[in-house]
This record gives structure tokens, C-alpha cells and sequence, in this order.
């Protein structure tokens, strides 16, 4: 019994590993919530875009000594725009849209890096930098998370709505571009909130595998909104501890744990898991061929 407290107990001796575990479950809740809408309207590929894009926002606001989400927000609306305006003309489809504008603005976000003088390494904000968290750093993400965390709690019944019928929302006086807008808003703070963690590359599994795995589990939206954080939050704790005991990247840790975690849903969910729905399919033949 000592041993396994001891297991536990001493990873957080150091307060770097106490300081990232604050951050991994502070990100880890706040992506899961957003999640959840992500994965039941079909952004994944604008999660993808959005959390690529504000790159470039993020290295100018250190430039010019400004708050990262303010960078972030600016270019997660700009990088909107610009799929709005390049998939206008019709002839361009919106991937192919998402695509171009994503690719181009990260690559923007990776010259200012290379062309920056530092005394940061803002490589850390392509790949993360778990264990570098500082008390300011947690300060900043334990803010952003709980503005978000607030705001889809407060609004969370006209953004369900919007996610599952915009039609609906508008007939009954919501505006189904402000809501848009705010969740977009919300998710390129979300994408700063996890940028110390996993890093930009690594962000858009944070704001999908949660959903998606509560997805396969439950078919009511307010118990997705209890699944997602459950799990994100679970694959957080066991991916910090097994990245401590085997030297690995914390944040690539996380983001596999998760991973791992939607496999098993996908193969065994009792609603929708492959296995499951195969055993499910050849029990009927084994009862006719024993009949």
C-alpha cells in the first residue's frame, strides 16, 4: 500500500509535474466541453484550421508585448474570413478552403518564429512545453479556461440549439451567425488555453477525441457534456504519470491516452462499437445453428 502511494505521491514532490498537472486538467476540461459542440456540428476540420492559424497571432503578441489571446482571437477571425472570402467565388470547396488558408497562415506563424529574436523558445508553442509551465503561465490558463468554461455553461442551451438546428434558432430570435461567431471566438481561446500543454499541433485532437469518444457513448447531449471532461480528464492524469515513469513527451502522452481511450470506445461501445455490434450480429446465427 505504501509503494502505490509512494507511486502516486511522487511525481509531485516537484513542482513543475504539480504545476503541469493543473494545466493538463484545467485544458483537458475546457477542450472537452467545446468538444462536444465541435464533434456534433462537423468542425473538425475548422478546430483544425483555427487552432493552426492563431500561430502567427500568438508570435506577434509576444512581439509587440500583448496578451496571446488577444493575437489569437484577432487571427481566429481572419483566418474565418479568409476561408469565407476564398470559398465565395464558389469554385473552391470549403476544405480545399480550410486547407489553404490554415496551411498558409502556420506557415506565416513559423517564419515569424524563425525571424523573432528570444529569449523563449517559441518552438514551444508548435510542440508545447508541459513541464515548463510557470506560475504565470498556469495564472493565464486557469483564466482563459474559466472564461470559456463560463461561457458555454451560461450559453449552452442557445448554442445546442445552433449545433442541432440553426433554422430553429433563428425562427425563435437567436442569431445563428453570432452564436457561430462565438464559438469561434472561444475556440481560438481554447486553442491558447492548451498551446502550453500539447502545442498547436497537437490541439485539434484535444478538441475532437473528447467529443468523439462521448459521442459513441451516449446519444443525450447533456451527458456528453459529462463524458467528454470525465474522459479527457482521466487520459490526462494517466498520460502525465506514464510520460513521467517512461521519459516520454507529457503532452504527445496526453493526446495518446486519448487515443487509446476512443479505440477501445469504438471497438466496444455497447450502442456503437465495432466488436460489439459484430457479437451482437453473429449471436442470432449461433442460436439458429444450435436450434
Amino acid at each position: 500500500m505504501t509503494a502505490l502511494v509512494d507511486l502516486l505521491l511522487d511525481p509531485f514532490d516537484y513542482s513543475f509535474m504539480t504545476r503541469a498537472l493543473a494545466a493538463t486538467l484545467i485544458a483537458s476540461l475546457v477542450c472537452a466541453l467545446l468538444s462536444c459542440w465541435l464533434v456534433l456540428i462537423g468542425w473538425s476540420l475548422m478546430g483544425d484550421a483555427v487552432s493552426h492559424a492563431v500561430l502567427p497571432g500568438v508570435v506577434l503578441a509576444y512581439i509587440f508585448g500583448v496578451p496571446f489571446a488577444l493575437g489569437a482571437i484577432v487571427f481566429g477571425f481572419l483566418a474565418v474570413g479568409l476561408i469565407g472570402a476564398v470559398r465565395n467565388p464558389g469554385r473552391i470547396k470549403e476544405d480545399a478552403a480550410i486547407g489553404i488558408v490554415f496551411t498558409t497562415l502556420f506557415a506565416l506563424g513559423l517564419v515569424l518564429i524563425s525571424v523573432t529574436p528570444s529569449q523563449t523558445d517559441l518552438n514551444h508553442i508548435i510542440f508545447g512545453n508541459l513541464l515548463g509551465v510557470s506560475r504565470s503561465d498556469l495564472i493565464q490558463i486557469a483564466v482563459l479556461g474559466a472564461v470559456v468554461a463560463l461561457v458555454l455553461i451560461v450559453k449552452r442551451r442557445d448554442l445546442t440549439l445552433y449545433a442541432f438546428d440553426p433554422t430553429h434558432a433563428y425562427a425563435i430570435g437567436l442569431n445563428p451567425k453570432l452564436l457561430g461567431a462565438l464559438l469561434l471566438g472561444l475556440l481560438a481561446l481554447t486553442a491558447v488555453t492548451a498551446l502550453q500543454v500539447v502545442g498547436i499541433v497537437l490541439v485539434v485532437a484535444m478538441l475532437i477525441i473528447p467529443g468523439a469518444t462521448a459521442h459513441l457513448l451516449t446519444d443525450r447531449f447533456h451527458r456528453m457534456l459529462l463524458i467528454a471532461p470525465a474522459v479527457a480528464i482521466i487520459s490526462g492524469v494517466i498520460g502525465l504519470y506514464v510520460s513521467y515513469y517512461q521519459d516520454t513527451s507529457p503532452g504527445g502522452m496526453v493526446v495518446l491516452t486519448q487515443g487509446i481511450v476512443f479505440a477501445i470506445v469504438y471497438l466496444f461501445s455497447p450502442a456503437h462499437g465495432v466488436v460489439t455490434a459484430a457479437l451482437r450480429k453473429a449471436r442470432p446465427v449461433a442460436e439458429v445453428a444450435n436450434a
